[in-house]
């Protein structure tokens, strides 16, 4: 198979400017300007509105949104065009499938009022994009086209990452829960808990906000 470097730094770049995206939502939501702009897909009724206030996080997330799923559609068709390995052109056109999504459970969070399952979703959805986004710029690359199969058996191995990446996963879904219902300061001290190693878990909180840091032993151990 031959290298196409262009290919290969498109979808670096679509890395690049996912992550800039991802940094740009996780504004919308620490600014409290979830809701700034009450319509969707336009914003009140507009396609530029005045960027004033919380309308500047909000509409800015959505016009990043709307280039990132532009390059995808470009890297998807492209890559289905040129790419020899199906198991990469699944991967393109389930990178495509993601950013759509995506953009249509960020106008559910809108129309409903940032409903807290489908706001939870949307943040770990972007994840799991961001991170087939990067497999997409892996295995066009030239090191990964041109390296040998592994000699020895490696099934232990993927076995082990798999578990890994499971389990930050669950921790990502965790974390994203504690954030959307406000828990981020349920347990107000660090690292014992109301000054305990396990606090009382009587209230939803405490336990949503106790959760990720039993995850996060759970994922440094992995």
């Amino acid at each position: 198979m031959t290298f196409d470097a262009w290919r290969h730094r498109f979808a670096v770049a679509t890395v690049a400017a996912t992550l800039a995206l991802i940094f740009i939502g996780g504004l919308v939501t620490s600014t409290g300007s979830g809701l700034s702009v009450p319509d969707w897909p336009l914003s009140y009724g507009m396609l530029m509105p005045p960027m004033v206030g919380g309308v500047f996080y909000e509409h800015g997330h959505r016009m990043a949104a709307t280039a990132v799923g532009f390059l995808t559609l470009v890297l998807a068709v492209w890559t289905a065009r040129a790419e020899p390995r199906p198991g990469v052109r699944r991967l393109a056109w389930a990178a495509l499938a993601a950013v759509i999504t995506q953009g249509v459970l960020g106008g559910l969070t809108v129309i409903y009022l940032l409903p807290t399952p489908v706001s939870v979703a949307h943040a770990c959805l972007a994840q799991l994009f961001f991170c087939g986004l990067i497999a997409l710029a892996v295995v066009t690359s030239r090191e990964w086209i041109a390296a040998a199969p592994p000699a020895d058996d490696t099934s232990g191995l993927r076995a082990a990452a798999a578990t890994a990446a499971a389990a930050v996963f669950v921790q990502l879904v965790l974390g994203a829960v504690m954030r959307h219902i406000g828990a981020g300061l349920a347990i107000p001290d660090f690292p014992t808990s109301f000054g305990r190693w396990v606090p009382p878990l009587d209230r939803l909180p405490v336990a949503v906000h106790f959760a990720p840091r039993i995850g996060a032993l759970v994922v440094t151990a992995l």
